[in-house]
Order: C-alpha cells, then structure tokens, then sequence
C-alpha cells in the first residue's frame, strides 16, 4: 500500500479522476472497480480499500460533483449577482464536468444517505436558490421555492438535452444558447 501511496501521491484522487475518465467514455453502468484499478494502474483490490464498493466510489464521485457545482454557483453569484448566469453556470457545469453530473443525479447509483454527500448537495441547492427572489413574478410560480424548482428544472433540461446531443447545430459551448432560453424564464422572453 505504501507503494501505491508513494507512486501516485494521492490514489483517491486518481482514482477518482479514473472513475471519471471512465464515466465520460462509457457511461456509469459500464464502471467496474476492477477497469478502474487497471486505468489507475493499481491493484484490483485498492479501490474497494478506498471506497469498500462501486456505489461507495460513485457516492465520492458525487459528493465531489455536488461540491464543485456549489463552488461554480458561489463564484458565479459573487462576481455577477444574476440568477441568469446560475442557470448558465449550472449548464456550463454539466458540459465541463460530465461525469460528475450522470453520477450526481442518479441517486440509485450511491448512497443518497452518506453524510459528506447529503453536505454537499445541501450547499449546492442552496447556492442554486439563492438568487429565485431575482425572478419576476407572473411566472405562476406561488412561492420561491416552487420558482427555484422551474428554474432548476430548465437549467437541469437544457443541460441533459444538451449532453445527449439532442439540440442540433448548436455552438461547441452551451454558455450563450442556455442564456437564451434561460431568459425566457427570468426576464420573459
């Protein structure tokens, strides 16, 4: 173990960034712990020591995820103060992080229960909601918290219909078409 400490100078981490790699190649279904090990080129058993199983690595996977989003929302609030440019880094997000954002909002693929995961897609809800006050009214929307929820579910549809190919001749980064149909939301159109 100490080998494999020495010689990757941090194995969680690369075989997080394996996990990954793996993940934007072929999808989540396909990770095997025993792949992920050869791609690290570790033993087969040092993922299972790291993270005792595959939902164990993807709950990481996830949690990890859920902490960068947070990070990209907060940054994105302080320097713009627009709940326009949350829905777009929140797209921006899911282009950039793929792997991460199967995982995250697949909670059959980890363990919806573990407390570092449960953290972090706290901070990563709250940092996407805390621009809804922001939104116009007449959207038919009763409460923020029903607003926060069509704003999510529009920068959450755009990004997934974005990652499967889905809008055809659209430009090599979502950043301007996501702001365009975000604003349909937050400024009417």
């Amino acid at each position: 173990m100490a080998k494999e400490s020495y010689h990757h100078g941090d194995l969680r981490r690369a075989l997080l960034d394996a996990a990954a790699a793996a993940i934007a190649e072929d999808g989540p279904a396909a990770l095997s712990l025993r792949d992920l090990a050869r791609r690290a080129g570790v033993s087969h058993a040092a993922p299972t020591h790291h993270f005792g199983d595959k939902k164990g690595l993807l709950t990481a996977l996830a949690a990890e995820g859920f902490d960068q989003l947070a990070t990209a929302l907060r940054e994105t609030r302080a320097a713009t103060g627009s709940f326009l440019e949350l829905g777009v880094t929140y797209v921006r997000f899911a282009a950039a992080h793929r792997a991460h954002f199967e995982v995250m909002w697949r909670p059959d693929l980890y363990h919806g229960d573990d407390p570092a995961l449960t953290a972090a897609r706290e901070r990563a809800g709250d940092a996407l909601y805390s621009g809804v006050a922001e939104l116009p009214d007449g959207h038919g929307a009763a409460d923020a918290q029903e607003a926060g929820l069509a704003a999510w579910s529009l920068a959450h549809g755009f990004a997934t219909l974005w990652l499967s190919g889905a809008l055809p001749d659209m430009p090599d980064l979502p950043d301007e078409a996501a702001r365009a149909v975000l604003r349909h939301l937050t400024h009417g159109g």
